[in-house]
């Protein structure tokens, strides 16, 4: 096999879609930091400990582990950054008493493709909010994620919502066993109807609890529209948990009905069940059939770290992002003569470069059609240096 093989689902960005990429991940960034979002970068390496807490197992699954040749401990390379995130917040800013609002971008491994981009290496962004338990602060990130998609140019998107605490509170009132719980929570993820009714027939029906039972194998046909939550407050147990679920779900959207191509509700959407503390939601694109962002309310996250807080948060893979929006610019680029001794020339150049523009200065013996990318160049007229049309460009019809 030759050297410069990469592995499966490991794959080089050139510099087109680099270039995208880039574009993309700096309005993007622009766009948390003027709605008051600080950056972090932690580290790519964690001791496994530190990345699992809170998490639950599906990320141990998914996490390449090396042993630290200092310690002698396990330490794991990070397949996703808000646990990571939850540790700086509850551990590093515990001086913050208030709401505090941190960002990220950088990259996550996975040991295995992940669900979402069929590729092992993400660009995952980011924003959480703590220390805020109102619905107010669920709307703000949602609004922020929407903000973001609009700004890498997602043009229709569709917000999906669930509640995990819907299930939670049909569980615990029918003070069903953590085993049951787990075969249910399975079977409503999967959305095996044949196998929640054959869960529900031979097991709920032993324990006499016909309430739970029903609301249970209603779940997976409260899907569709917000007539959906109706459909809930006439149907599920009349139970407090329950109604402040809908509750939310219904200010959610009232607020962002305007404001997205369409809503939709998954009362049996239980993404992150053991993880997950309140609404969770999904974004999706038409001609996309997966979510290109993910997120929800994780309010027990950083009790493992020494400092319990609530929190609501989103993530996307950027290379995802990047690969749904077509992107045809090609940036303005002047071409310029090697003359090291010209000061008036090296002025020129770097007022330009100063203002942002290219410029690629042709080296000794380089083919100046190697650099058909710069629509101008810098002549030399009347002992005056100017900008002018690239003949070469024209020609070609680039």
């Amino acid at each position: 096999m030759p050297n410069w093989l990469l592995p499966e689902y490991i794959e080089d960005v050139l510099p087109n879609d680099a270039a995208h990429i880039e574009k993309m991940r700096r309005s993007i960034m622009d766009l948390f930091h003027v709605h008051g979002y600080q950056f972090v970068i932690p580290p790519l390496l964690e001791y496994v400990e530190s990345l699992l807490s809170g998490s639950g197992s599906d990320m141990n699954l998914r996490m390449f582990k090396v042993v630290d040749q200092l310690s002698g401990r396990m330490m794991g390379l990070r397949a996703d950054m808000t646990p990571q995130v939850a540790r700086i917040d509850a551990h590093l800013l515990n001086h913050q008493s208030g709401v505090t609002r941190l960002c990220y971008a950088s990259s996550a491994v996975h040991a295995l493709p992940c669900e979402i981009a069929r590729t092992r290496e993400l660009f995952q962004m980011g924003a959480e909010l703590y220390g805020h338990a109102g619905i107010e602060s669920d709307i703000e990130i949602q609004r922020l994620l929407l903000a973001s998609l609009f700004a890498s140019g997602i043009p229709s998107i569709q917000l999906d919502f669930g509640h995990v605490n819907i299930f939670r509170s049909l569980i615990q009132d029918a003070k069903i066993s953590p085993e049951l719980e787990w075969e249910l929570y399975t079977a409503l993820q999967a959305k095996d109807i044949v196998a929640l009714q054959e869960l529900v027939r031979e097991k709920l029906d032993n324990h006499l609890n016909k309430v739970a039972a029903d609301a249970l194998l209603l779940l997976p046909e409260l899907y569709g529209d917000e007539t959906v939550l109706a459909q809930a407050r006439r149907y599920l147990p009349n139970y407090t948990e329950i109604n402040l679920a809908l509750d939310q779900l219904e200010t959610v959207a009232n607020t962002l009905r305007s404001e997205v191509f369409s809503l939709t509700f998954d009362l049996s959407d239980l993404r992150g069940y053991h993880y997950h503390t309140g609404i969770v939601f999904a974004a999706y694109t038409p001609g996309y059939p997966n979510a290109i962002a993910l997120g929800g309310r994780y309010d027990e996250i950083g009790k493992v770290f020494g400092r319990a807080r609530q929190a609501t948060g989103f993530s996307f893979d950027l290379k995802q992002l990047a690969s749904l929006v077509h992107s045809n610019d090609r940036p303005k680029a002047i071409l310029a003569p090697w003359c090291p001794t010209d000061h008036a020339l090296n002025e020129i150049i770097a007022r330009l470069r100063a203002e942002g523009t290219i410029v690629i200065v042709v080296l000794p013996g380089e083919n100046e059609q190697n650099s058909i990318c710069c629509d101008h160049k810098l002549v030399c007229r009347n002992n005056q240096w100017e900008v002018a049309e690239n003949s070469i460009i024209k020609e070609s019809g680039r």
